[in-house]
């Protein structure tokens, strides 16, 4: 509840000097009259001033934001209320919430409000829309306000309400037509799909004939019937392996700004990935570049608000080793690789990955940065290696990436600035389907 100290309006200098030149001619011209006049007019700033320093301290404001935590694009509603104790009506105030860019406020300046009277005991409500623009954890506030007595002489700012942070999610979009698998992927409906109903209040039933000495309990009825054989239930679930998501967030292999970036679409892609499997009872395990585990053991809304406040690293390569330890670590089969413009060291680390995975549970979604464009990118011989403007580093055409992961085992799809996430997706699902 910071504030400065209360100060005369400009009007309130005039009337001021007014009064004390005033009560000067008044002592020249020996006119007692004149001379109450002068210290009047004199008194009156002062008494705004004293005014003013009770209403900064009676004057009250209060913040709500709802939701406190939502989606790129979703809109929040922030409502704030200002009430005074005072036992006099406050005089005119002007209120600023400093709100940043990227929270979305409208018109792309601060919400401003004028209040010319505030009245006593009663609170007033101010509300202003938020359409956050990109992902992060964005400061709404402080609001501070300019208060003045009621006839303007006098004027104090104060802060009202402390800043709060606003916690904007990378946009999750809906993923189909895949069914997780052990060890890989299997397009719903394929041939040689599993049947698995993770997530529909059924248990996974494995069944075979009864043999001499089993309980008739497990005797399961609908798989009789329709074999024509008494055959026993086996309660076991498949063993799902769960997929390892790795996101490459490294500045220099990114291109674009804002919520336009490469970046952003990297991580709205592991975002919908982990969110998709995780619906659907698959474990998931997310990691970045440096082997660091993103949203660890808290579900897919702590994942959501990990990913909310990420950043990007100044990592020049992949973490080989300490990542293919967190990879170990992480206990899971499959390995899901969202990253941007590759280096020959790249390509290596990412061979090193996948050697030890098992077949088909190896997939890329490479990034053709270039599409993004952003920072300024010098094409090579033929265009098939392109320079970063910052680092200097040579990084592989996206093509040419693609081609050699692919033949090390990977299987991959490469995704540009206008390919959508669930397409990418689709074109992941229908790559497997096609390895299998």
């Amino acid at each position: 509840m910071r504030g400065g100290a209360p100060g005369l309006t400009t009007r309130g200098r005039c009337l001021m000097a007014a009064g004390v030149a005033t009560a000067v001619c008044s002592v020249l011209l020996d006119e007692r009259d004149l001379l109450r006049v002068g210290v009047l007019i004199t008194a009156l700033p002062l008494l705004a001033i004293l005014m003013t320093r009770m209403s900064r301290v009676a004057v009250q404001a209060e913040r709500v934001i709802d939701p406190p935590r939502l989606p790129v694009g979703s809109t929040a509603e922030v409502t704030v209320t200002v009430s005074s104790r005072s036992p006099w009506s406050a005089g005119s105030m002007l209120l600023e919430d400093g709100v940043a860019d990227a929270a979305g406020a409208s018109g792309g300046a601060p919400p401003r409000f004028t209040l010319l009277r505030l009245p006593r005991r009663h609170p007033v409500e101010l509300a202003y829309p938020l359409r956050p623009t990109q992902r992060g954890r964005h400061r709404v506030g402080p609001l501070s306000a300019r208060l003045t007595d009621t006839f303007g002489l006098a004027a104090v700012d104060r802060e009202l309400a402390p800043a709060q942070l606003l916690s904007v999610l990378p946009r999750v979009v809906g993923l189909q037509h895949i069914v997780p698998g052990g060890g890989g992927w299997a397009v719903a409906g394929a041939a040689g799909a599993t049947a698995n109903r993770y997530g529909h209040g059924e248990v996974d039933v494995a069944v075979r004939p009864y043999r001499q000495g089993d309980e008739p309990r497990r005797v399961h009825w609908r798989s009789t019937a329709h074999r024509d054989e008494l055959m026993v239930r086996l309660e076991e679930r498949p063993q799902r392996s769960g997929m390892t998501v790795l996101l490459d967030r490294r500045e220099f292999a990114h291109r674009g700004t804002g919520p336009n970036s490469s970046l952003e679409w990297a991580v709205s892609m592991v975002a919908s990935v982990c969110v998709h499997l995780s619906e659907r009872g698959e474990p998931v395990v997310l990691v970045t570049e440096d082997g660091a585990r993103v949203g660890a053991d808290g579900g897919a809304d702590a994942l959501l608000d990990a990913l909310a406040g990420l950043r990007s690293s100044m990592r020049a390569d992949l973490n080989g080793p300490v990542l293919q330890q967190r990879l170990n670590e992480a206990g899971t089969d499959g390995v899901l690789a969202v990253v941007g413009a590759l280096g020959a060291a790249d390509l290596r680390q990412l061979q090193q990955l996948r050697d030890p995975a098992p077949e088909g549970a190896a997939h890329v979604v490479l990034l053709d940065t270039a599409s993004w464009g952003g920072r300024e990118v010098a094409h090579g011989t033929a265009g098939r290696t392109l320079k970063d403007g910052a680092g200097g580093r040579d990084v592989g055409d996206a093509v040419d990436s693609a081609g050699r992961l692919r033949t090390a085992g990977w299987t991959v799809t490469v995704a540009t600035a206008a390919t959508p996430q669930d397409q990418a997706w689709r074109a992941l699902v229908d790559a497997e389907a096609v390895r299998q």
